[in-house]
This record gives C-alpha cells, sequence and structure tokens, in this order.
C-alpha cells in the first residue's frame, strides 16, 4: 500500500486534511496552526498540490492524535461557508444515511 506522502497529489479546486481521531473515531480536520478540529469551517482550505503535501505531512507525522489523514474535496460558498466535496465527505460530515433504530 502507497503512503499518502508518495502519492502524487493532483488538487483540481478547494481542498482540505481528513482524519479519524484515534481516541473515538470522530471525523477531524487539519488546521492551519497544525491542529486538529470537528469543525469543518476550522480546517485549512489550501489549493495547491505543494500546500497540500505540507498539510498532509504534518497529519500523517500526528500518528498519535488522528489515523487515516488524506486529502478531501471542499466547496466554498459564495457566503465563505466550507462544505463537504463529494458524497464521501458529505456523509463523513453530516453522518449516517439511515435511520439508526433501522440498524440491527
Amino acid at each position: 500500500m502507497t503512503s499518502p506522502l508518495e502519492q502524487k497529489l493532483k488538487i483540481k479546486g478547494p481542498v482540505v486534511v481528513t482524519a479519524n481521531r484515534l481516541a473515538d473515531g470522530a471525523v477531524i480536520y487539519r488546521t492551519a496552526h497544525g491542529s486538529w478540529t470537528t469543525e469543518l469551517a476550522a480546517a485549512a482550505v489550501v489549493t495547491t498540490a505543494p500546500t497540500a503535501s505540507e498539510l498532509l505531512a504534518g497529519a500523517v507525522a500526528d500518528d498519535i492524535g488522528a489515523v487515516g489523514p488524506y486529502i478531501a474535496p471542499v466547496e466554498l460558498t459564495q457566503q465563505r461557508r466550507v462544505l463537504p466535496g463529494n458524497l464521501r465527505e458529505r456523509i463523513r460530515h453530516f453522518g449516517p444515511t439511515v435511520a439508526s433504530d433501522r440498524i440491527g
């Protein structure tokens, strides 16, 4: 399996670095200050491959706080809101697509 740092990044718009918090599995986002947040609005949004690689390298190095960091697309609205950029990220951000009372 290829390390996220060895993959050639193809950035086609705004992206963030996301992972899961090791303690409880919560979806987290890398901030510009090198910390993690559960708030997508507080994530560092970048638009170039070198900047995304730099953010990702810091996230990969933090193997105590987060697991599985990767680059994820986001959308920026005219009101400057940050929204998940694809279906996978919408599900991760907003939660399951089925009611929990129907599971198991």
